[in-house]
C-alpha cells in the first residue's frame, strides 16, 4: 500500500524503529486521516527522534499523554483532589499509586517517569504550566504528614518559577465546573489544542474545537475563583505549618 513491508510496520507498532516523516505522511494518506489529525500526527512524527523518557513497557495511555505533554507549549491543569503529577515528589507519588491496579514494578516505573517529567519545566524554552489545585488536595491525608509537608514545600518552591503558576481554589469557592473532575488543556505551537481527561481506570482526549472551548471556559472560571499566586503560596505555607505543628 505504501511500499513498506509488514515486518517494518510491525517494528513501528512495537516502537523498535522510528518511521521517517515521509513514510508517516504516506501512511496517513493511505488511511485517509482527516487534515487536522494528519497535521497533529505529522508534528509528533517530526519530534519522534528527540530524546524522551517513554521506556519499553510503558502503558499506551501513559505514553500517549507523555508525548503530547512533551510537545506542548502550555498546559492548563485542574486537579481537585491531588497535586498535579508533574509537580509530585517521589514520596507523594508512591503514596497515591494504587497497588490494587498495578504491580510494584509498574508503580515504580510510573513514579520515575513522573519525576523525570519535571525536566519539561526547565531549560531555555520550558513548558508553561498553569496549575489550579483544589484546597482538598492539600488536606487529603493520602500520605504521612511528613511526606505531605515535603510535597507542599516543593509545590511552593516550584510556583516561584516564572513558567509555573500554582493557584489554590478554596473549598468555600462554591459550585464550579471543576467539581465534575480533573482536566488538562494542552496548547501547542502550531497545532489545535486538546483536552485530557483522567479517570480511575483510564483517560480520554477531546479534540473537537467546541469541546475544547467549553473546557477553556471552565478554566477561566477556575481562574476567577482561585487565590492569586502570592496568596496561594501563603496558603500552602499555612498548611505546611499545620502539618509540622
Amino acid at each position: 500500500m505504501i511500499g513498506v513491508s509488514a515486518q517494518e510496520l510491525s517494528h513501528w507498532e512495537a516502537g523498535t524503529r522510528v518511521p521517517k516523516i515521509e513514510q508517516v505522511g504516506l501512511l496517513l494518506g493511505a488511511l485517509r486521516v482527516e487534515p487536522v489529525e494528519r497535521k497533529r500526527l505529522l508534528a509528533l512524527a517530526e519530534n519522534a527522534r528527540e530524546p524522551n523518557w517513554v521506556e519499553p513497557g510503558t502503558a499506551p495511555e501513559l505514553a500517549t499523554y507523555l508525548e503530547y505533554e512533551r510537545t506542548a507549549a502550555t498546559v492548563i491543569n485542574w486537579e481537585p483532589l491531588l497535586v498535579p503529577g508533574i509537580l509530585q515528589t517521589i514520596d507523594y507519588a508512591r503514596a497515591v499509586s494504587d497497588p490494587s491496579l498495578r504491580s510494584a514494578e509498574e508503580i515504580e516505573r510510573r513514579v520515575q517517569i513522573r519525576l523525570r517529567r519535571k525536566q519539561l519545566l526547565q531549560g531555555a524554552e520550558p513548558l508553561e504550566l498553569v496549575a489550579f489545585v483544589g484546597e482538598a488536595a492539600l488536606r487529603s491525608g493520602c500520605c504521612s504528614a511528613a511526606a505531605m509537608a515535603g510535597q507542599l514545600t516543593f509545590l511552593s518552591s516550584m510556583s516561584a518559577q516564572r513558567n509555573v503558576s500554582v493557584r489554590i481554589v478554596p473549598i468555600v469557592a462554591g459550585f464550579h465546573p471543576g467539581l465534575y473532575g480533573p482536566f488538562a488543556i494542552l496548547d501547542f505551537w502550531n497545532l489545535p489544542s486538546i483536552v485530557h481527561l483522567e479517570g480511575y481506570r483510564g483517560s480520554a482526549y477531546l479534540y473537537d474545537d467546541r469541546e475544547v472551548a467549553d473546557y477553556r471556559i471552565a478554566a477561566r472560571r477556575m481562574r476567577e475563583l482561585a487565590l492569586g499566586e502570592q496568596e496561594s503560596r501563603a496558603f500552602i505555607q499555612g498548611v505546611i505549618a499545620e502539618l509540622e505543628a
